[in-house]
């Protein structure tokens, strides 16, 4: 590491933060923090057990009664001051990200920011949340509605994204007036407790927030969701660990808030512009290294200008300069380890095998990180493993289609609904096809959806609730009605 990168991983503290306090694991377990683009080891930070856990929860109940009567404008200054603590370190915590999880250092910085907006949307809801007071239609009674914290919530989140998914969870949380305990991924738990502190000096009370790291996320979940104190689940991740987790919420019903796996397909018509849409291909594809679970996982165009749109693409994705994160002019960092990059691979073999042609990259980069070469594949079958799979990786598959009816079709033939992206120059078809699309969140003659102010979440298997936008602290609030009577 040069000085400049380890003084910022210097600044981090290594070790749990639980009721407002940084403490040793119990059991003084620690666990290594690699950066992959080296694989070698930037630090350790201590590994939390189900003593940590059950501390943690400890913590957050006895602070809620408190919490929850906290003034909501009290509750927004914190949210704002983390707004303002975020953007001022902007450029530290960064770097931090670019060496626990790979991504360049501009997306990082760019993903500081878009962290940043949620503690600021939030803290703007925080002193919006309303209830109301309407008259029964007998006219013999009055219904007063209250909107009250649900009480200690469990947050986790996943590593590609690993401060974002943080503040997405933490701010509503927050503004709510709801306790909290956060499991970061051990991938990337350095932006956790960065983040962490920062909430700390921004004047979060001790222990509404604590923030667990840790190698056995079986041996700290389950305890906490069968406890009966921890009252929501708020988690992204895989589909799978999703059931499992809604599973174990089961026997507490504990509500849920669920972002889950996608398989977004971008379809391309023949009317589209074609510029705008291998821009919008390079950003819905490429954001992040394409570890993202809103990545463009299945790229449809239209028979006629398949052929154009599959080389421009290729020739842009050609040009990327792949390298770790940190040096100059690189769009392109490694994945997070070698079992991703393995699976990368074995997709790109297995849609070859079927028929696949690679029109650029197809294999793993060149140095001691998990690289993946930027990768386009032309003539895709539908039946190829990739088109079933979240790739989670920088690869794009070109599947062509004839007519809307047969892009719908395919579309919507996954068990996940995300998100979807549609290019077209027709309104009326762009409207149609909108409308007909199978997903929670749609990118029209655009390649991002995410945005604080809007609500983010998918149907089918990519989740249940949202997140961001006006609803998002609805997730954290429990609905209260009063019945008066004699009046």
């Amino acid at each position: 590491m040069s000085d400049r990168e380890a003084r910022v991983v210097a600044q981090v503290d290594k070790k749990l933060f639980v009721g407002g306090a940084w403490t040793d694991a119990a059991s003084g377990a620690v666990l290594a923090v690699e950066d992959p683009s080296t694989r070698e080891t930037l630090c350790e930070v201590a590994d939390a057990g189900k003593e940590d856990a059950l501390a943690a929860l400890d913590a957050a109940h006895r602070a809620q009664p408190g919490w929850a009567k906290v003034a909501p404008r009290e509750r927004s200054e914190i949210l704002h001051r983390g707004y303002q603590m975020l953007m001022e370190r902007q450029e530290d915590l960064a770097v931090l990200m670019t060496l626990e999880m790979g991504k360049p250092l501009a997306e990082a910085r760019g993903e500081i920011a878009y962290a940043a907006e949620f503690l600021r949307w939030f803290a703007e809801e925080a002193v919006r949340i309303e209830g109301g007071f309407s008259t029964s239609p007998d006219g013999k009674s009055r219904f007063l509605i209250m909107r009250q914290p649900v009480g200690p919530c469990m947050l986790i989140t996943p590593w590609n994204f690993p401060m974002a998914m943080g503040t997405r969870k933490i701010g509503p949380a927050i503004a709510a007036g709801c306790t909290m305990i956060l499991k970061p991924a051990h991938q990337t738990p350095l932006s956790a407790l960065a983040l962490a502190g920062i909430l700390a000096e921004a004047g979060l009370p001790e222990g509404v927030l604590s923030v667990l790291p840790t190698t056995d996320p079986g041996g700290i979940t389950e305890p906490l969701l069968s406890d009966g104190r921890i009252r929501k689940l708020s988690f992204t991740g895989s589909t799978a660990v999703g059931r499992k987790l809604l599973e174990q919420s089961a026997g507490q019903v504990l509500r849920t808030s669920m972002e889950l796996g996608g398989n977004a397909p971008f379809l391309v018509f023949d009317d589209a512009d074609l510029d705008a849409a291998v821009d919008g291909a390079m950003l819905a594809k490429m954001r992040n290294i394409g570890e993202a679970c809103t990545a463009a996982n299945r790229i449809y165009a239209q028979a006629g200008i398949a052929e154009e749109f599959s080389q421009r693409l290729s020739d842009r994705m050609g040009a990327l300069r792949m390298g770790r994160g940190l040096d100059d002019g690189v769009n392109v960092g490694p994945l997070i380890d070698d079992k991703a990059r393995n699976k990368v691979q074995s997709l790109v073999d297995d849609a070859v095998n079927r028929g696949a042609r690679v029109l650029v990259g197809g294999g793993p980069g060149e140095g001691a990180g998990h690289f993946y070469q930027p990768t386009v594949l032309a003539d895709v079958p539908f039946a190829a493993e990739l088109s079933n799979t979240e790739i989670f990786g920088p690869v794009a598959p070109v599947l062509t289609f004839d007519t809307e009816e047969e892009a719908l079709r395919v579309a919507n033939d996954t068990e996940f609904g995300l998100v979807s992206y549609l290019y077209t120059s027709d309104l009326n078809r762009a409207l149609r096809v909108s409308e007909a699309l199978e997903t929670g969140m749609v990118g029209l003659n655009q390649g991002v959806v995410s945005n604080p102010a809007a609500p983010f979440g998918g149907v089918k298997h990519s989740g249940l609730g949202r997140e961001g936008g006006r609803v998002g602290i609805d997730e954290f609030l429990d609905t209260k009605y009063v019945g008066i009577g004699g009046i």
